[in-house]
């Protein structure tokens, strides 16, 4: 017989293990503790081999955690505008998988164009949350460098040409995907300019370039947005690359911003143990390996930072200091997204990310020009009244966009081309035919993944343009639909544009379209500025994107007026690359060394990148950066600022802004800056806050913007400071860069 005793016994002997048990546990599975008491002990538990494992891949896409310990691997993927399909473990090649389908989002290029912040948290959270669904700890964007070529084929994934729009942008988006227990990793850090050569382009620019110019995005988006990590890029630095850069990585990152994330090499930007140990990178991925496909030569183990680090320490050669660092920064991002047991649970696919994409796109697309002349009616929105028999012409009316473009490239659920897009908005107001008109790239494939799109047309350019222009004569209006796409040498990773006219022969097509056709609407879908030799011959343009899933919703919506259009170009559009100082100045894309290993990239127009070069030669570009129309007009009053800067060194500017058309519409407010007197040469004027509003027709607004003292300083390179002079400055509020509509001065001692 057991006695009762004797069973309480047990339950105390039970109680008192299971209480000793718990007094042991691991501060590091505890959510309650700090973070850095969490790392701290996790760190203090793991072996040596478990810490060197730690810092390179495990595969393509992945790095190992600590099985013995309970934490998890770190899982990257693919962005900015969507998730990256899986892939398999040890190639590029697809896995297979059947429930790896994404909504794609607008290009970044695209959603700067809205220059709407709110827009961009609403695209963090989107994608945020479909990364969390698929269980990634890491988004390998968002993109912030800047735009100093059209050329670059890259550039459809940053934020376009302003350093102050870029991080303002970037913030949101930071926050929206880093809510979700997601990192980002924000990108490509830094000087990744052109992607002709990245591999082997070493950058010579002035310090002050660098702080003005290039660096202050990526410092939003680490001091203001904190990004939880950041990727190299390939370029060189100082003779450095830049995964492994002592300036760029630890004296300014982990230095002067207190960066306290994950940096990341962009997958094959390692090429070094010495300096990757030493010069700021702290977890390795891709070191142009095909995995073990290719045997232990290339495999993980002999990554820079994997088996030849671990014989260095257990040589004496190095210590365990830079080790220690590295794995507390990856168990800090460990502990923020995989272990983080109070992430929200993700979502994929949903309608509400459909519409979040609809709504990007649209308020992103950009009406360059809706007329001709003053004598001639605006072409859009479209009138049903008048325009009965409508005619599409063009490859991009039809193709997917979302597959290609390199890392970018997307498997998605469905997506709307521009073409089934119209129809489906126009429904029976207007007939609408289709034809062809050239022939760009008919394929459609990157990685496996598969548009499912036959555009294969064996005729002649001089068919295809006959075919137009005669359809053209019988229509109402025709509305081309062209531009770039993502195949090599257009919008594409790894490889630049080779011309800044539009390829396929469609400079011409446009031409003998406007002979054919005078209401003739050209809607330019690409990731760049290009040259539009035909621009006084066609009335009406419209600057589109890589718009993602709901491309061809965004794009009708906005053509027949249910959508006001109120983006603003993100850079230059120049006229040619004459008015492009990368160009004009020769430098683009640099000169080999004579051991042709490396190519010296010398920045010489220095500080003037964009609307600030033209501004200094007095150049008078296609569009001016911040340009964009509306169905609607908006008229500005007098600008007023406060007598004198505030306790906190600001100061209050407010302007009025009146709609004075017949529809609501959106506006963007710009406000620049300019040094009337400075000991050094400074832009004739700096973009330094903006503001969007929606004002009804009729409605009147002011405007407010609070500008700090942070705004009119320069970057003293002699000093390593930013300097601000006393002086007068000049307050210049407009619609663009070159649409000024108030101006006034104030001065600070």
């Amino acid at each position: 017989m057991i006695k009762v005793r004797n069973i309480a016994s047990c339950l105390c002997a039970i109680s008192f293990a299971t209480s000793a048990v718990y007094a042991q546990t691991p501060a590091y599975l505890d959510d309650n503790q700090d973070i850095e008491t969490r790392v701290a002990d996790a760190l203090s538990r793991l072996t040596l081999e478990e810490k060197v494992a730690m810092v390179h891949a495990q595969s393509k896409f992945s790095s190992a955690g600590a099985p013995r310990l309970g934490i998890p691997e770190v899982w990257c993927t693919d962005g900015p505008h969507g998730i990256r399909p899986e892939v398999l473990w040890d190639e590029w090649e697809q896995a297979g998988w059947t429930n790896d389908s994404c909504v794609a989002y607008p290009a970044l290029t695209a959603l700067a164009a809205s220059w709407d912040p709110s827009l961009s948290l609403l695209y963090g959270q989107s994608i945020g949350e479909e990364a969390r669904y698929r269980n990634k700890s890491v988004l390998l964007g968002p993109g912030v460098n800047i735009c100093r070529t059209p050329l670059n084929g890259r550039s459809f994934e940053y934020m376009g040409e302003d350093p102050y729009l870029s991080g303002q942008m970037v913030v949101p988006y930071i926050n929206g995907v880093q809510q979700q227990g997601v990192a980002v990793c924000l990108k490509h850090y830094a000087l990744n300019n052109n992607e002709v050569n990245r591999h082997t382009t070493n950058v010579i620019l002035s310090d002050r370039a660098l702080y003005e110019i290039y660096l202050p995005a990526f410092k939003a988006g680490v001091v203001e947005g904190k990004a939880w990590s950041i990727m190299g890029s390939y370029n060189l630095y100082k003779d450095q690359h830049c995964c492994h850069n002592q300036y760029l990585l630890n004296d300014i990152l982990k230095g002067e911003w207190a960066f306290d994330g994950v940096v990341v090499s962009d997958w094959g930007g390692v090429h070094d143990t010495d300096q990757a140990i030493h010069n700021g990178l702290d977890l390795e991925f891709g070191s142009w390996t095909n995995g073990l496909t290719n045997g232990t030569s290339n495999a993980y183990d002999n990554y820079f930072l994997a088996h030849p680090y671990l014989q260095m320490i257990k040589e004496g050669k190095v210590g365990t200091k830079e080790l220690d660092e590295k794995v507390s920064r990856i168990l800090r991002l460990i502990f923020r997204t995989a272990m983080n047991r109070n992430r929200p649970f993700g979502s994929m696919n949903s309608e509400a990310h459909q519409a979040a994409a609809r709504k990007i796109g649209a308020e992103s697309i950009v009406l360059l020009k809706n007329a001709s002349s003053k004598k001639q009616n605006a072409l859009l929105p479209i009138d049903f009244n008048k325009m009965k028999k409508i005619l599409v012409v063009g490859e991009n009316a039809i193709k997917m966009m979302t597959v290609g473009g390199g890392s970018s490239s997307l498997k998605v659920q469905h997506e709307v081309s521009p073409l089934d897009g119209l129809k489906a908005v126009i429904g029976n107001k207007a007939s609408i035919k289709y034809v062809r008109g050239y022939v760009g790239d008919p394929t459609g494939e990157y990685n496996g993944v598969k548009s499912g799109q036959d555009l294969k047309d064996d005729r002649s350019a001089e068919e295809l343009t006959s075919e137009a222009v005669n359809e053209a004569k019988k229509a109402d209006m025709v509305i081309f639909i062209g531009g770039l796409n993502k195949s090599d040498h257009q919008d594409c990773e790894d490889a630049d544009r080779e011309s800044y006219n539009l390829s396929y022969g469609q400079d011409d097509l446009i031409e003998a379209l406007a002979a054919a056709n005078k209401n003739l609407v050209v809607v330019n879908i690409s990731g760049n500025a290009i040259a539009m030799p035909w621009i006084d011959k066609v009335p009406t343009v419209v600057q589109d994107w890589y718009l993602g899933s709901e491309a061809g919703y965004s794009l009708a919506d906005v053509l027949v007026g249910n959508v006001n259009p109120s983006g603003k170009l993100p850079y230059t559009n120049y006229a040619s690359l004459n008015q492009c100082g990368a160009h004009a100045l020769n430098t683009y894309p640099g000169t080999w060394r004579e051991d042709h290993k490396v190519i010296d990239e010398e920045y010489k127009e220095d500080i003037f990148v964009g609307y600030r070069y033209t501004d200094k030669n007095n150049l008078k570009p296609l569009f001016p950066f911040g340009h964009g129309l509306s169905y609607t007009t908006f008229k500005y009053g007098k600008a007023t600022a406060a007598k004198s800067w505030s306790n906190g060194k600001s100061l209050k500017v407010e302007i009025p802004v009146t709609n004075t058309g017949k529809v609501d519409g959106a506006e963007v407010v710009q406000l620049y800056i300019q040094d009337v007197k400075c000991s050094v040469a400074r832009p004739i004027k700096e973009l330094k806050a903006f503001k969007k509003i929606m004002l009804k027709a009729g409605e009147t607004a002011t405007v407010s913007f609070e500008l700090s003292e942070e705004s009119l300083k320069y970057y003293n390179a002699d000093k390593k400071e930013w300097t601000l002079e006393p002086g007068t400055f000049n307050i210049m509020i407009g619609s663009s860069s070159s649409d000024i509509r108030a101006t006034l001065s104030v001065d600070h001692e």
